[in-house]
């Protein structure tokens, strides 16, 4: 007697393999994190682990095609960054002192979110924080070609800084 034959086509590797195209496809439909989203004429990236609730929205204030072809990040104004940047920003063109040791440190980029750079291009800033006790979600990271990127978010997200 032999054993039962199968129909084709109804195995479990079949059917699994169905779930996952099923899954990837709707997995891949979904909106990647960094996709620009209009919200009430408002344009907000959406990054990984992003805090709507966040005090510092990371909103564009102009149209919404107002973005660095570079980066393809949006542009923020230096008179839109909070006083604390304006600080870290004179602190970095005057290469410090700092206030933090790991300021000057290289950024590696590991989100994804800036250009791809080789390793070591970009550096990191604290911008503080008033009243937190430690150094704070908020960041201007540095490339070496002179590009400036504000995060007020902890690398969630970015805007490129209007030179």
């Amino acid at each position: 007697m032999s054993a039962p034959r199968r129909r084709p086509g109804t195995d479990l590797g079949s059917v699994l393999l169905v779930v996952l195209v099923a899954l990837g496809i709707w997995f891949v439909s979904g909106r990647d994190p960094g996709s620009r989203v209009a919200v009430d004429d408002a344009v907000v990236t959406i990054g990984p682990e992003t805090d709507s609730s966040a005090e510092e929205a990371q909103t564009s204030p102009g149209p919404e095609d107002d973005f660095d072809p570079f980066s393809g990040l949006y542009w923020i104004e230096r008179a839109d960054l909070p006083p604390e940047a304006i600080t870290t920003l004179g602190l970095i063109a005057d290469g410090g002192p700092f206030p933090e040791d790991e300021d000057g440190s290289r950024f590696g980029n590991y989100e994804r979110l800036l250009p791809d750079e080789p390793g070591g291009y970009y550096a990191e800033y604290t911008v503080p924080t008033p009243g937190s006790d430690d150094r704070g979600a908020r960041r201007i990271v540095a490339g070496d070609g002179g590009e400036l990127y504000y995060t007020a978010d902890h690398y969630a997200s970015f805007r490129r800084i209007r030179p």
